[in-house]
């Protein structure tokens, strides 16, 4: 005969063993979905154009976002967090990245968005180095699972150039 407490360990490791291996069986079925995200980014205006106090270089502009991330949701996706980052080079780094816009999006209704607005944070480089500046806007997701590994990707929107004067 088997004691109270030797049946319930029994039934309990019974239950984290079917309960880890439907966990693994959930992070293993995210690797099948191939997700196609599509997204456009437009820059609207620039607002305005300065150098600051500090004589560093400061950018507002506006934005019109549109993006369909609806691919990336599967039914063990808990929400996507997603950033638009302006991308650029300097004589002192070879990639310099300001997040210009983030959200976070809570289902799969929501992945489908169109946003006009000014950038969320302030796109400031150290130094004088933004006149006339070619850079890069890509938008940035992160895909949180209800269980199993996070991941990221990117889509990388080129062309685009600041004024040679400030405004």
């Amino acid at each position: 005969m088997h004691s109270f407490v030797y049946r319930a360990n029994a039934v309990l490791t019974f239950a984290v063993t079917v309960l880890a291996l439907m966990c693994a069986i959930a992070s293993f079925s995210d690797n099948l979905n191939s997700p196609s995200p599509s997204a456009d980014v437009q820059v609207l205006n620039i607002n305005w154009f300065q150098k600051s106090t500090q004589g560093n270089d400061e950018v507002s502009m506006t934005l019109n976002i549109s993006a369909n991330l609806q691919s990336l949701f599967t039914w063990n996706t808990k929400q996507v967090f997603v950033f638009l980052a302006a991308e650029y080079e300097t004589p002192q780094n070879s990639l310099n990245q300001v997040s210009l816009w983030d959200g976070i999006i809570p289902s799969k209704e929501h992945a489908k968005f169109g946003i006009h607005t000014t950038n969320k944070y302030r796109f400031t480089d150290q130094g004088s180095n933004l006149r006339g500046k070619q850079y890069n806007l890509t938008l940035h997701w992160h895909v949180m699972p209800k269980t199993g590994k996070m991941f990221a990707d990117k889509i990388v929107m080129t062309g685009f150039r600041l004024p040679e004067e400030y405004r």
